[in-house]
């Protein structure tokens, strides 16, 4: 009889946890890089339309100071260097653009009232937008989905221009916010988990589409959802999750005047 195998070690894995920083501008430079990849990376998948859509992170040092992608700069074509830092009031601090200040006041808003929360992400999404559009809720019809289970909301009015502070209200302590008639916005306690939030709320939307159109989804009930939310629903998990996406995204570009 052959030899069971012998389990490998967890530090051989090459699994890489969220890292810690010894100084403020470590971690700021580290927020500032992942922040540009993204960017580049939602930019590969599809989610930019336009001047539309923005992704924040809030300064390690001055918390109600935030880095923000400038309006108009494609999102493939973002570097580091080309990044804002923006006070709560949208006012560029540092940078060289300009800021997109009615689409900033948002995420403003979301930062002042979750502290806690690291990054927003507020873009655009053909699914995210089709749900939006019949004001519906993330349906827990797959384990993805389940993620969101009672953790998002919807905000179910639209009045042509976004109100920041509504948009906070309606978040609320949740991971997620669905926009009716405008999209998808999302939090996090790190720029790799607000963005995989985001991309899988995207993709839960789309499952949910397809398979609305294709018949009656079977919900998973109550106590499976939870459970499978408290395992799979975590930022920490949103992290481990995003780690092999970001290897998808563009390769870093130097800034341009």
């Amino acid at each position: 009889m052959a030899e069971r195998p012998v389990p490998v070690p967890v530090e051989r894995l090459g699994f890489e946890m969220p890292p810690e920083f010894a100084t403020a501008d470590e971690e700021r430079a580290h927020r500032k890089e992942r922040l540009a990849e993204a960017l580049r990376l939602l930019g590969a998948l599809g989610y930019e339309d336009g001047v539309a859509g923005h992704l924040s992170a809030r300064d390690p040092e001055h918390e109600d100071c935030y880095w923000v992608n400038p309006f108009g700069r494609p999102f493939a074509a973002v570097a580091p260097a080309d990044l804002l830092l923006v006070d709560g009031d949208g006012r560029v601090l540092e940078g060289e653009r300009r800021v997109n200040g009615l689409a900033f006041a948002a995420h403003a808003a979301v930062h002042r009232a979750r502290p806690a929360a690291v990054a927003v992400v507020r873009t655009q999404g053909p699914y995210g937008r089709a749900l939006a559009a019949l004001g519906e809720l993330l349906a827990p019809i797959t384990q993805e989905a389940c993620a969101f289970y009672e953790d998002h909301a919807l905000l179910d009015e639209y009045t042509g221009v976004e109100d920041a502070d509504r948009t906070a209200r309606a978040l609320g302590p949740y991971k997620a916010l669905i926009l009716r008639n405008r999209g998808l916005l999302t939090v996090g306690d790190s720029v790799d988990a607000a963005v995989w939030w985001f991309v899988a709320a995207e993709r839960a939307a789309q499952v949910q589409l397809i398979a609305g159109a294709a018949g009656k989804p079977v919900l998973i009930d109550h106590h499976g959802a939870l459970a499978t939310r408290e395992r799979f629903g975590t930022d920490l998990a949103a992290w481990a999750n995003y780690q092999p996406l970001r290897l998808r995204a563009a390769p870093p570009v130097a800034s341009t005047p």
